[in-house]
């Protein structure tokens, strides 16, 4: 290593604060915008991150040079086999050549490919698979043939392409962030605020420092991790071995009697230093070279003749050292190798935090009523199909009522909404939306995505391109995206809408075939099987819908608001069709609408619970599910969105109002639906009208079902996130080593 490599390295360690390198400082600033501004861009999806087949714990830094990175990923892979699982290992191979993965087996592979640390983690480890290549998810996917349970990717830190289950972060005591700026200028690969991201950081060499060094540092790093998830590394004493050119041959643990000449081509000499002389051996002579540095016949022959004429007995590398020899060189002085291992300090509690970060948490998001409860749906499809995983629920608008109704926890603080989101059809509703605090809701939902980040898989989306963009910009992920609230029938999605699924969505699911091809046209990976909405009647055969004698009417006033003043009009309506034919009316209160509340609308009405009544009328407040009550009914008078679809799905007629989002709802739901006047009188006439026309009504009930399709949406989104996804894995990594866990405390 020459002088002005030496110069630099003490500067930018932090070793000499006087420097002509002070020059580099421009250039650390700007190295430091550069990452920030990259970091940013995938905090919030410009770069979005994508989820890879396994479950990945991450071993990484924020310096260059050597943090024990390497012993430290053995420790971690080493242990994941002792538990039964079969780990493998993703690394970049730097020093090799390879932009295709290559999986290194048994320690062999071609060093000028694949780089020096594979092969010596391979060698290690000869039953762990070692894929390498520039493209870290390409690599996770090969491992896969090798029927991998989860991947250690091996200085991933940084790689924010790929998302990671567990990142944990090494820090060198010795040296741990160098003269504190960024590179070039300084060490830092990113700066220590970084260490935010990190599920666990170690401090490694802990025992080449002070106590109390030991205790600022772990001070100074709680600012950004909790003390808890701060632990403590070191390297164990080596068992020494002698290289012969083709295999090791063991020696002990002692270097007492020993001068040896000493020599590394790896990122932190002074910690290899630190290993000779710990083992009692003499170093007579240090050669120092760039990390991954290739030897040639004109470097090992300055080393051998250095050890001639000083008289030692030997020469010392390092393992990685070993792997960057000329292919058959054969030592003429004995050659001696340290074998280190990492060890953890508490290791019970290590790996307590490693394992609950393995937990999948999933998140289910969701803008509308209606698309809460397809979310809510979703979300208990989930729970089931991954008992193993803590399921959440992120919902825009309104309450989340449907993810309360089925247990699931709820993240983002809830507000309510005069429109119900609805503000595409007049102005005056986003002005009602601003008055009652939307800018200040969106603020307060971002934050709860911010404290999600790093810690939850892929967004499960139900709702539009909005959701979408909320999602991109709170996780920084690619998502799952459940496509409600367009169709072909209606008008489409716009091009901003198409580049938006196509860059942040691994796969969409839309609610007819026409509008998956609309999609796939414009390079967006969208499929169609099956109606989401229609995967709203489905597992509802529990309640019993008591209905009376007469026509069977259904009646919705909607989920929104403006149900509470819609009642009356269906109520007048209805008052108008009994005085001239039998009915049967069962009424179905969305969630959102307080049971209470609504019926206190109805003047003149009596309400016992279970019943409203007004002379002879008698209507059932049904609680249970709308495709229950749907399944029964003749003739659906309905105010409601969603509700409107599913009951036009399971082939009840649909007898509506004339007003905007019924218009277009129409296009969807074609002859299945008719609008009248939003007239008691008009409403009345009308139903009277299909219930004699048994023809008309068997043309509307064809009709719906043929417009709204088949359930199986929400089952084959689970069914790509458990195999594509890898939650499959995921779910059963998690709960091995769980069952490890309480089996060896």
């Amino acid at each position: 290593m020459n002088f002005l490599t030496k110069s630099y390295l003490a500067y930018s360690h932090g070793e000499k604060t006087v420097s002509p390198w002070v020059i580099l400082k421009p250039l650390g600033w700007l190295g430091s915008v550069i990452v920030g501004t990259r970091r940013a861009f995938y905090d919030h999806g410009v770069y979005a991150s994508e989820e890879p087949p396994l479950p990945v714990i991450s071993v990484g830094n924020l310096t260059t040079g050597g943090t024990n990175k390497t012993p430290f990923v053995e420790f971690i892979a080493e242990q994941l086999s002792r538990w039964g699982l079969k780990p493998g290992i993703v690394s970049r191979g730097y020093g090799g050549t390879t932009s295709e993965p290559v999986v290194v087996l048994n320690g062999r592979g071609d060093r000028s490919v694949v780089g020096d640390e594979p092969l010596l983690l391979s060698s290690r480890l000869t039953d762990v698979p070692v894929a390498v290549s520039s493209d870290r998810m390409a690599d996770v996917a090969a491992l896969l043939d090798h029927d991998v349970d989860i991947a250690v990717a091996d200085d991933a830190f940084q790689h924010r392409r790929m998302v990671r289950d567990v990142d944990i972060v090494l820090v060198d005591a010795t040296c741990p962030f160098g003269n504190g700026t960024s590179l070039p200028n300084g060490i830092l690969r990113e700066l220590p605020g970084s260490l935010s991201r990190a599920h666990a950081v170690v401090i490694s060499k802990s025992d080449q420092t002070s106590p109390e060094a030991l205790r600022r540092l772990k001070e100074r790093i709680s600012h950004w991790v909790p003390q808890e998830r701060i632990f403590y590394s070191r390297l164990a004493d080596p068992l020494w071995e002698r290289w012969d050119g083709e295999r090791f041959v063991p020696v002990g643990k002692s270097m007492t009697a020993f001068s040896l000449i000493v020599f590394s081509a790896i990122g932190n000499p002074h910690s290899f230093r630190n290993t000779v002389l710990k083992s009692g051996a003499a170093i007579l002579h240090e050669f120092e070279f760039k990390d991954h540095h290739h030897y040639d016949a004109n470097d090992l022959q300055k080393i051998e003749d250095a050890a001639r004429k000083s008289g030692g007995k030997a020469i010392c590398c390092t393992e990685k050292d070993i792997f960057n020899l000329p292919r058959g060189y054969v030592p003429r002085v004995p050659l001696y190798v340290p074998r280190i291992s990492a060890l953890v300090e508490e290791p019970g509690r290590f790996w307590n935090v490693v394992v609950q970060a393995l937990r999948p948490q999933i998140v289910v998001a969701s803008n509308g009523y209606g698309e809460d409860a397809i979310g809510a749906r979703l979300a208990r499809k989930a729970a089931q199909r991954f008992p193993q995983a803590e399921v959440c629920a992120f919902p825009l608008v309104g309450s989340g009522i449907p993810y309360k109704k089925i247990g699931v926890r709820i993240l983002p603080p809830l507000s309510k909404s005069p429109t119900g989101g609805i503000i595409k059809y007049h102005l005056r509703d986003l002005y009602q939306e601003i008055k009652a605090g939307l800018f200040r809701q969106i603020s307060r939902q971002l934050s709860a995505w911010n404290q999600l980040r790093s810690s939850c898989r892929t967004v499960l989306c139900v709702g539009d391109a909005y959701l979408l963009c909320h999602t991109l910009w709170g996780q920084g992920k690619k998502a799952l995206m459940v496509a409600t609230a367009k169709t072909k029938f209606i008008s489409g999605h716009w091009k901003l809408e198409s580049f938006l699924y196509r860059k942040g969505c691994r796969k969409v699911w839309t609610r007819d075939e026409e509008t998956a091809v609309e999609l796939r046209q414009n390079g967006v990976a969208a499929v169609f099987e099956g109606n989401p909405i229609m995967d709203l009647s489905c597992d509802n055969t529990k309640g019993t819908v008591p209905w009376g004698e007469g026509r069977r009417l259904l009646v919705l006033p909607g989920s929104r608001e403006r149900a509470y003043k819609d009642l009356g009009l269906l109520l007048r309506a209805l008052g108008k069709i009994s005085e001239r034919c039998a009915i049967a009316a069962v009424m179905v209160p969305a969630p959102s609408i307080d049971i209470d509340t609504l019926v206190k609308t109805a003047v003149g009405w009596e309400f016992d619970g279970l019943h409203l009544c007004r002379g002879r009328l008698d209507i059932v407040i049904y609680r249970g599910e709308v495709a229950e009550a749907a399944r029964g009914a003749e003739l659906l008078l309905g105010l409601a969105g969603t509700a409107n679809q599913v009951c036009a799905g399971l082939g009840v007629p649909v007898l509506s109002v004339i007003e905007k989002g019924k218009l277009v709802q129409k296009k969807l739901l074609g002859d299945s639906e008719l609008l009248v006047e939003a007239d008691a009188d008009v409403l009345a006439e009308a139903a009277l009208d299909l219930l004699a026309d048994a023809e008309r009504l068997a043309h509307m009930s064809s009709e719906g079902r043929l417009r709204l399709g088949q359930s199986g949406a929400l089952d084959a989104v689970l069914n790509y996130a458990s195999e594509q996804l890898g939650w499959k894995k995921r779910a059963f990594v998690y709960d091995e080593l769980s069952k490890r866990m309480k089996f060896d405390r």
